[in-house]
């Protein structure tokens, strides 16, 4: 008996994806029920399977018919209409009002060198900013220091300054009149105020000075006080003072020799 020859079993393809289902995928199916599919293999296996397709077009149940994958394609994706705020031009721009310290408060002068705290309220605000910058600014010497960026905006705003960080370097801190500034992150400190939205401040401005150091009682000179003279006027003074004397003794005297009192 000679040798038998050799035999190959059909391989199936395992992936059979459906992308819709044709009419006479099934038995008809009672009213009101979805219809029923059945499916055969490539092999020439088939199975029922009880997966139905819904009004959208949805395919449901198992995905493993017989030797067969049932995979389902395509996808949906739901846009959503962007969000607008409609805001009424008439309204006012954003601002800032100062409470530490207090708009009304007389003018506020702080050493160099010292930590220096404020604080603020917004109003008319109908866009809130994501973030806001509070700088200072002092026009003597041109230059603009950073106190806090990108700070979240809360109810009552505040800002620490570390005056010591400063107090030297390229633009060190001045004797000088500085302007507080507090604007939007995202928009550049000269933009144009906008209704609802908020614009750059820059009414609160603050005095700072150089501490001096100290001086001992008997060496300190005050240079605008009336008593701070120099060794000449001093002399000058005794001088003017001794002649007057004199002079007032000399008549005193010459007046009663001659009879003038009595």
């Amino acid at each position: 008996m000679g040798p038998s020859a050799p035999t190959s079993t059909p391989q199936a393809d395992t992936s059979i994806i459906f992308d819709s289902f044709a009419p006479s995928a099934s038995a008809s199916a009672p009213d009101g029920a979805l219809p029923t599919a059945s499916i055969t293999g490539l092999a020439g296996t088939s199975a029922a399977a009880s997966t139905t397709v819904g009004s959208d077009g949805t395919v449901s149940g198992p995905t493993k018919i017989g030797s067969g994958t049932v995979k389902q394609t395509g996808s949906s994706k739901t846009t959503k209409a962007p969000h607008t705020t409609s805001i009424d031009p008439r309204l006012p721009a954003g601002g800032v009002q100062m409470l530490t310290p207090a708009a009304i408060a007389q003018a506020s002068y702080y050493k160099i060198g010292d930590q220096i705290t404020f604080g603020w309220n917004y109003t008319s605000l109908v866009v809130t900013p994501t973030a806001v910058d509070i700088l200072a600014y002092c026009s003597a010497n041109q230059a603009t220091y950073t106190i806090a960026t990108n700070t979240s905006v809360k109810a009552t705003g505040i800002a620490v300054w570390d005056t010591e960080n400063d107090a030297s370097g390229t633009s060190p801190l001045l004797t000088e009149t500085y302007t507080l500034i507090i604007h939007d992150a995202g928009q550049p400190v000269t933009a144009v105020a906008q209704a609802g939205y908020l614009g750059t401040y820059d009414s609160f401005t603050f005095g700072m000075y150089v501490p001096q150091p100290y001086t001992p009682l008997n060496d300190f000179v005050c240079a605008t006080c009336s008593g701070a003279l120099s060794d000449l006027e001093r002399q000058t003074l005794k001088f003017l003072f001794g002649t007057g004397f004199l002079t007032i003794l000399s008549f005193t005297w010459f007046a009663g020799g001659c009879g003038v009192f009595s």
